[in-house]
Order: structure tokens, then C-alpha cells, then sequence
């Protein structure tokens, strides 16, 4: 028999987490993160990481485990990820991945290109770079370089820019060349891919929410905790939606509610991005939803069981 693996994707705000440990409780699961942003130890209400509550139902793996310092890749969280499954399937226990992190799920679905070690000057270089020439000009300078980005990755994707600059000044080959040659780690294995395809107009509201529970949770202080690290600033945890808007009202350049609004506008558009990713990359998914989570707990249990 396959051993199973359950993949739970879906934009932020959908109510992923929760989902997650209905089906856990069933299908006797534990759950691993895949969210690229609950990774981080410094941030747990910004990040909306499961609460203490939460995870004492049903254990829960890969949260809060890196350090806002350390560069972490998705061939990083694949590596610990393989772990955790392999622990999950040694105690007979089904891995449930959840999260919102659209590369993540590719290097369990897809595989990840053996890539070799960018050096952190070749890295340094590329940010520098990017932040002297600004978007636009690195991403006409990143087409020159390598023209098999264009239409693959965006002006928008700051990272994924960056990432195809580095690996084609260091490897000579694009990107896009070393994705060619790979292939997943798991086809042996029975994948249930299931993405939450909630409308707008019930996502909307759910977002609002979030946000305000942020702030009663006091997501201001985690900010300024997070400040006091003086990190560099193109570490990815510095893109965590948020971070910018709360530190214009900690320095008062905005109000309390134009500070909210702007994160509201940030997720929405954050949501819009994943389910953009999720029409390109999750094609062979199966898209669930009811507004009813008893209805979609046995829809999502008709499918994973």
C-alpha cells in the first residue's frame, strides 16, 4: 500500500489551520507547516502561527523552528520536511502539509533542481544590486542575463528575481534549465492534493478579522522586539505583511486604522497572488470549499481518506 501524504494549500485566511486539525483528529495525522513565514521563531501573531491551544490537540511540526536571521529556501524546509514525514510514517501517523507557500508544495509534488551553493558574495552582490537599480531596472538587467525568465517570473517577485540573477551569474545555466532536470522525491508515495477555494466575498471578511485580532494580541510589540535585531534588510523575514506597515505607525507617519487598512490591502492581494499561483502550478489539485466547515471537513475527508 502507497503511504500516504496529505497536502492542504490554500490562500491566506481560508481557515487552512483549522481544517487541518479536524483532519488530523480523523485520519490519526499530525500536522507540518508549510508557510514560509510561520517558520520564523520571532513571529507567532504576525505570521498567524497555531496557538498553544492549537497544537496541544494535535502535534504540530516546523513552527517557529528558524530564526529570522537565517536565509531559509524552500530546499531548506524540504529538507527538514522529508524528516518529519519520515518520523510521521515511522509512528504510523499521516503527514497533513499545510500552508500557503506555493513552492513549498512544488518541491514535495515536483522536486527541487540540485542547484549548488550560491556563496554568500555572489548573493551579496545580487541584493546590492537589486536595491541600487530598483525593481524595474534589475528585472530588464535579469531578461539581458536570462531571457528564459520572461514570462516565468514577474517584476513584482522580488525574490524569485534575485534567485534567477545569482544562480545564472554563478552556474551559467538558467534557472529554468536546472528545473528541467528534476523530479520529485515522493512517486512513490499517495499525494491527496487539496486546495481551499474560498470566494472572495467569504475570504474578505476573514482577512478584516485576522487583522484585528493581530493587533488585540499585540502584533506592535513583536515588531519592535523584531526591530531591536537590526537585521539585514533583505532577509526574507523583513516581507512578512505587517513589518513595513507597523513600524509607519511606530514612527507615526500613519494611524492606527490606515496602518490596519494597509495590511487588509496587503493580504488581499497576497490571497489574489496564491490563487493565481494556484491555477498555474496546482492544476491536478482538487479545489474544495463550503461556507460550512462540517460540510467541508467530509468533503475534504471523502477525498484524503
Amino acid at each position: 500500500m502507497s503511504k500516504k501524504i496529505i497536502l492542504l494549500a490554500g490562500p491566506t485566511a481560508s481557515g487552512k489551520s483549522k481544517l487541518a486539525i479536524h483532519l488530523a483528529k480523523k485520519l490519526n495525522g499530525e500536522i507540518l507547516n508549510a508557510d514560509s513565514m510561520q517558520i520564523y521563531k520571532e513571529f507567532s501573531i504576525l505570521s498567524s502561527r497555531p496557538n498553544k491551544a492549537e497544537t496541544k490537540k494535535i502535534k504540530h511540526h516546523l513552527y517557529g523552528v528558524v530564526s529570522a536571521k537565517r536565509y531559509f529556501s524552500s530546499g531548506d524546509w524540504l529538507k527538514e520536511a522529508k524528516k518529519k514525514i519520515n518520523l510521521c510514517l515511522k509512528n504510523k501517523k499521516i503527514p497533513i502539509i499545510v500552508g500557503g507557500t506555493g513552492l513549498y508544495f512544488n518541491t514535495i509534488t515536483k522536486g527541487i533542481s540540485k542547484i549548488p551553493d550560491i556563496d554568500i558574495r555572489t548573493r551579496n552582490y545580487v541584493r546590492t544590486l537589486f536595491h541600487k537599480l530598483g525593481s524595474k531596472r534589475f528585472y530588464d538587467k535579469l531578461l539581458e542575463l536570462d531571457p528564459k525568465v520572461k514570462n516565468k517570473i514577474y517584476p513584482k517577485d522580488s525574490q524569485r528575481m534575485q534567485r534567477a540573477y545569482e544562480v545564472k551569474l554563478k552556474t551559467k545555466k538558467s534557472l529554468f534549465d536546472w528545473f528541467a532536470n528534476t523530479k520529485s522525491d515522493f512517486l512513490d508515495f499517495d499525494l491527496r492534493k487539496v486546495f481551499i477555494d474560498i470566494p472572495r466575498i467569504d475570504l474578505l471578511p476573514n482577512i478584516s478579522k485576522r487583522t484585528e485580532l493581530m493587533f488585540k494580541e499585540n502584533c506592535i510589540n513583536e515588531v519592535k522586539k523584531f526591530n531591536a535585531m537590526k537585521l539585514n534588510k533583505s532577509l526574507s523575514a523583513n516581507k512578512l505583511i505587517g513589518v513595513q506597515e507597523i513600524n509607519q505607525f511606530i514612527k507615526n507617519y500613519i494611524s492606527l486604522e490606515e496602518c490596519k487598512e494597509l495590511i487588509n490591502i496587503k493580504t488581499r492581494q497576497y490571497a489574489k497572488r496564491q490563487n493565481t499561483w494556484a491555477r498555474g502550478h496546482m492544476k491536478n489539485w482538487i479545489k474544495l470549499y463550503s461556507k460550512n466547515f462540517s460540510i467541508l471537513l467530509k468533503k475534504t475527508l471523502k477525498v484524503t481518506s
